[in-house]
Parts: C-alpha cells; sequence; structure tokens
C-alpha cells in the first residue's frame, strides 16, 4: 500500500511539473507577450510604478492626522539640591536652607495628535506626486516600447542567421559536388589545376560563413532568451518564418498615418519634465508662505520613592495640552530669492527642452517614414536580384560542366549569388525592424 502511494505521490509531481513548464515555442506575437510579461526591465518598470504609487500616499498621508506616543522613566540616583531662604520656614533671615523638590522616581506617558492646517509646500508636494505618478505610468509604457523593439530584432537576427544556416548548407552541398567533379576530371586529365583551386577556394569560404552562421545562430537564440525573461540555455523554437513574417510587415496603411504628437511617449515624458519643473517653481515661491499646525496631547504622570508604577495604589496625574503653532518666514537673507531664480531658470530650461523634442520626434517620423519605404523598395529589389542571380548562376553551372564556362565565371556567379541571398535576407529583417521603428513613434 505504502509503495502504490508514493507511486502515485511521483506520478502526480510529474504531471504537475510539465503542466508548470515555460513554453518552448513563440511566434513573434507570442514573444512579444511573453516578454511584456517576463523581461527583466519590464519587472522593474513595474515596481517603480508601484513605489510611486506608494510615494504619492507617503506624501498624502504625510498632510493627515498624525498620532505618536511616548512613555519616559527616570530615575534620579541623586537628586539635585536647591537653596532658598531659610527664613521662609522660620529661620535666620540672610540664611539658606536646603530643599530637595520631587521624588526620585517618576514615569510620564503621553499621546501626542498632530493636524497640518496649512502649508503651501504640502500642496505642491501632492500635486507633484500626480505629475511623478503619470512620468513613471509614460516610463512604464517607453520601457514596454523599447523591450517590444528589442525583441522584434532579436527574433528576427534570429530568423536570419536559421535562414543563412539552411542556405549556406545547401550552397556549400553544391560546391561539394562541383568539386568533386572537378577533381575527377582533372584526374583524367580532362582539366586542369585552377579550375580545382578556384572551387576550393569558394567552397572553403563558404565552409567558414557556415560555421559562423551557426554560432551566431546560438548566439541570437540566447540574447532572445535573455530579452523574453527566460534563462540561458533554456530551449527555444521559433515558428514564424522569415518570409511570412515579412510579408506580413508591409502595411503601406501604417504610412498615411499622421503623427499626433501627443500620443508619443517621448513627448509624454517631456511633458511631464515640465509639470515637474513648473511645480518646483511653486514649490519654492510657497515657502515663503506661513505654515499652520495644531497638536493636542493628553497623559498621565506618577512619582514616588520607589518603582512602584505598576500596583493599584499608585497615583496618576493627568495633563492635557491643545496649542496651535504657527511659523511665518520673515528674511532669509535672499536664500529664498536665489532658490525661486533657480527654479525658474530650470523650468525655462524645460520648456526649450519640450520645443525641441516636439521638432525632433517630426524629424524621427520622417526619417522613419523614409526607411520603411526604403526598406520595402529593396526588399522587392533584393528579391528579384536574387531570382536573377539563381538564373545566372544555374546557367554557369550548366555551362560549366559542358565546359564552356571557366571556373572563374562560374565562381563569379557563385559569388554573386550568395550576396544576393545575403542581400535578401538583410532587407527582409530591415522591413520587420523599420516598421517596428515608426509604429513606436506613432505609438500604435
Amino acid at each position: 500500500m505504502r509503495s502504490i502511494l508514493v507511486t502515485l505521490v511521483l506520478v502526480l509531481g510529474f504531471f504537475q511539473a510539465h503542466a508548470q513548464e515555460e513554453p518552448t515555442s513563440f511566434s513573434l506575437q507570442e514573444a512579444i507577450d511573453y516578454a511584456l510579461k517576463y523581461n527583466y526591465s519590464i519587472l522593474n518598470a513595474d515596481r517603480d510604478l508601484l513605489d510611486a504609487q506608494k510615494q504619492k500616499w507617503e506624501v498624502i498621508a504625510s498632510g493627515l492626522p498624525q498620532i505618536s506616543a511616548a512613555v519616559s522613566y527616570q530615575n534620579q540616583l541623586k537628586q539635585p539640591v536647591n537653596q532658598i531662604p531659610a527664613e521662609f520656614f522660620g529661620g535666620e533671615p540672610g540664611t539658606f536652607a536646603e530643599v530637595v523638590f520631587g521624588q526620585p522616581q517618576s514615569v510620564t506617558a503621553f499621546a501626542t495628535l498632530t493636524q497640518q492646517i496649512f502649508d503651501g509646500s504640502y500642496i505642491v508636494g501632492v500635486q507633484a506626486t500626480q505629475t511623478f505618478l503619470r512620468y513613471s505610468e509614460n516610463n512604464k509604457k517607453k520601457t514596454d516600447q523599447e523591450v517590444l523593439q528589442s525583441v522584434v530584432e532579436a527574433y528576427g537576427n534570429v530568423l536570419l542567421a536559421q535562414e543563412s544556416v539552411l542556405i549556406f548548407r545547401k550552397n556549400l552541398a553544391t560546391l561539394e559536388k562541383n568539386l568533386y567533379e572537378t577533381k575527377r576530371i582533372f584526374e583524367n586529365g580532362l582539366g586542369d589545376q585552377e579550375s580545382v583551386d578556384q572551387l576550393q577556394i569558394t567552397f572553403t569560404s563558404v565552409e567558414n560563413q557556415l560555421k559562423n552562421a551557426e554560432r551566431l545562430e546560438k548566439i541570437t537564440l540566447q540574447m532572445l532568451n535573455v530579452l523574453l525573461g527566460r534563462e540561458v540555455g533554456s530551449e527555444l523554437v521559433l515558428t514564424d518564418k522569415l518570409n511570412e513574417l515579412t510579408q506580413s510587415q508591409i502595411n503601406y496603411n501604417l504610412l498615411e498615418s499622421d503623427l499626433v504628437l501627443e500620443n508619443n511617449i517621448d513627448y509624454q515624458i517631456v511633458e511631464n519634465l515640465n509639470d515637474q519643473r513648473r511645480l518646483e517653481l511653486k514649490l519654492a515661491k510657497s515657502r515663503a508662505l506661513p505654515t499652520l499646525n495644531a497638536f493636542v496631547n493628553y497623559g498621565f504622570s506618577g512619582f514616588g520613592e520607589q518603582f512602584n508604577f505598576l500596583q493599584r495604589e499608585q497615583d496618576w496625574f493627568a495633563s492635557s495640552v491643545l496649542g496651535i503653532d504657527l511659523r511665518v518666514p520673515i528674511f532669509s537673507s535672499l536664500g529664498r530669492s536665489a532658490s525661486t531664480q533657480r527654479a525658474k531658470i530650470a523650468y525655462e530650461k524645460a520648456k526649450t527642452q519640450k520645443k525641441e523634442t516636439e521638432q525632433l520626434i517630426w524629424l524621427q517620423h520622417e526619417t522613419a517614414k523614409s526607411n520603411y519605404i526604403l526598406a520595402i523598395e529593396e526588399y522587392n529589389t533584393s528579391k528579384k536580384n536574387l531570382e536573377l542571380a539563381e538564373r545566372i548562376e544555374g546557367q554557369n553551372q550548366v555551362k560549366y560542366s559542358e565546359g564552356v564556362a571557366s571556373s572563374f565565371e562560374l565562381r563569379q556567379a557563385q559569388t554573386q549569388l550568395y550576396s544576393a541571398q545575403q542581400e535578401y535576407l538583410q532587407n527582409m529583417v530591415r522591413v520587420i525592424n523599420s516598421k517596428t521603428e515608426l509604429q513606436n513613434i506613432l505609438n500604435k
């Protein structure tokens, strides 16, 4: 019976562990969704936003009623002696009697309630927390955009490396066949050494490029793992294909979208900065206003020759104080004036920075549109060029096998094909990345 229970526990644990396993296959959209939850920068941005919310309440709470309590115990090991005129006690005039006031041990317990009535800096501080919270929210959105763009680029780089590996393997297989046939022809005395050497140079070059592409595939996969917030070395399979993904990223309607500055995250953040500097100026001015606070306390005091304060017969004496504290700043040797001027300068700088940001965003939008158009155009051109290069290389293969074309001409056609292949892959990735960049500027 015990062995059956142990087996059941192990089986349940096995299924539970597998149910909680991380996904290993990702489309681009799935990778983005996963990264927006588990990316390390995203997690810290979420914590920053939560911290801003707590900071907001911390500032608000400082102006709400505050209650504090204190308990004090004193034991005067050597009580102070006071001298008073002896004639008060019927003594000789001009002489003094030594008197000890009070009892050596005492306990005092007080509770104090304080309430802020007016403080200009508190009002500004509450407004500033709202601005800081909006800044944290926008910073979170900015982080989301940056992570999204990084994931798109990393995903494209992995697909690029994988496609490169496949192409280099295909090219290498073709070259290996050509080199084998050329060597056999040369060994039979029907060819020349130069043809063998030309093909050997091309074969070695492509072989090295294949090894490098295989290394890049592993590195880019692990880079994507890090961006997703996963452990380096975790299994990762990409389900999207580079060509299909590129086709889905071509959207001419995006080029017709108007730029709305207020929707751009960088513009929203610089607006937050302006609000912050404006409130800092307001805070500097508020320091010239008076502050008014009220308080009330209530407590008990007990005295004795010995420590008998825990006994019922101990006498306790109540006391209470109600008060108002008004503080009026009068003269600060122009310190407050200098602080206000500095805050005003910072506010003017923020307004200038906002204007500059507006111009830069317009420029970034036009540049991103141009890059996106160019990426699409180059993609279409490179696709046609690849078809031509494949046809030229195929024709030279036939000519070479028939002895019409030289090994040098074949190598030129092959080199042209390999260059067209890489250019085609690179342009597909550019289409994907340039679209993401344009979307981020438009905040779509």
